[in-house]
Parts: C-alpha cells; sequence; structure tokens
C-alpha cells in the first residue's frame, strides 16, 4: 500500500454495534478518529430514554499516515477498510466536513437510508448548506434532499424547504414541486 507520508481520510468497516468501542480503542492508541452521532429517543417497555447512535451503522472514519494504516486494521472491532479497486479510498475533508456541518444544523432532522433509488440531482441555494449538492427523494411522504456520501454507500436524509432547492445546471431537470 502506497499513502503519502501525510494523513489522509478513511472510512473504515467495524464489527455490528461496536463503532463506540473502536472509536474509543483507536483514539486510546493514537489514532484520529470521527464517528458521527445523533440523539435519537429509544423506546423499551418500561421506559424512553436519548441515546447517541452512529449516524451510520457499522462506520467510522480515520485519519491515519502510512506508518498507522495497518495498526486500524489490527485493533480489535475493525473489520476492513472502504477499497474500490482493492486499494483504501481516501475521504475528502470536504465531505466529513458536510456530515459535522449537517449534524449541527439539522440534529432532529437527520436519518440514514442505504441504497435511495436515484432521484433529480439537486443543489441547495440557500440556507446554512447553500452549495450542498444531492438528489431529490420522495422518503415517507415528505420532500427531502438525499446527500450521498458515496464512499460508504450511505445517505443523509435532511428536511429542506422545497423553495431551497434548485435542479442542478447541465443535469436533465425534474419537476421539482414548490
Amino acid at each position: 500500500m502506497s499513502l503519502l507520508p501525510n494523513k489522509k481520510w478513511f472510512a473504515i468497516y467495524t464489527s455490528p454495534r461496536a463503532e463506540k468501542k473502536v472509536a474509543d480503542r483507536l483514539t486510546k492508541s493514537g489514532i484520529e478518529c470521527y464517528l458521527p452521532l445523533f440523539k435519537q429517543l429509544k423506546k423499551w417497555s418500561d421506559r424512553k430514554k436519548w441515546v447517541e447512535e452512529p449516524l451510520f451503522k457499522s462506520y467510522l472514519f480515520v485519519s491515519v499516515s502510512e506508518a498507522e494504516y495497518y495498526q486500524v486494521l489490527n485493533t480489535n472491532g475493525v473489520v476492513r477498510y472502504i477499497t474500490f479497486g482493492g486499494k483504501a479510498v481516501p475521504v475528502p475533508e470536504a465531505d466529513l466536513d458536510i456530515i459535522k456541518k449537517l449534524l449541527i444544523e439539522y440534529p432532529d432532522e437527520l436519518e440514514t437510508a442505504e441504497n435511495l433509488a436515484a432521484g433529480s440531482p439537486i443543489e441547495i441555494i440557500a440556507g446554512p448548506m447553500m452549495g450542498v449538492k444531492g438528489e431529490l427523494v420522495d422518503f415517507r411522504g415528505e420532500k427531502r434532499a438525499s446527500i450521498r456520501v458515496e464512499y460508504i454507500n450511505q445517505s443523509l436524509l435532511i428536511n429542506i424547504p422545497s423553495n431551497f432547492l434548485a435542479p442542478l445546471e447541465g443535469q436533465k431537470p425534474q419537476p421539482i414541486e414548490r
């Protein structure tokens, strides 16, 4: 594996329900990691409780140098790096910044979904997420913008007023109901 000596962000796949433990182990071993978490109200038969859940099940992000690459793989609970063509794919820091911004701006509006059907390509033209590109999706009867994180085949769904959306130029526009 020929990584540059400087650190890059990568997505890793963890054992099921081990994201927090893996993040803790990596942090204790000196590896910088980012585990996007959101608060969710869990209901049991006898109580309700707010808990922090991983935004992407079984995934987290690590910033590693070439020397730290295999240290991550040798951490208990890490299954593998997310790869394309047999090579770990660096995640642009700008994509992580978008996830962080979404968690700050829309903490109660986020949901995750895997492999959403392709919709109209859109750009958010107003509000705090202005400039972010995604897809328009009809999800549970509400208009939402889906922001794809292609590296891990996951999507974020946020409620965005339809007048904040515009079709991407150069793309074949589909009608956006306003």
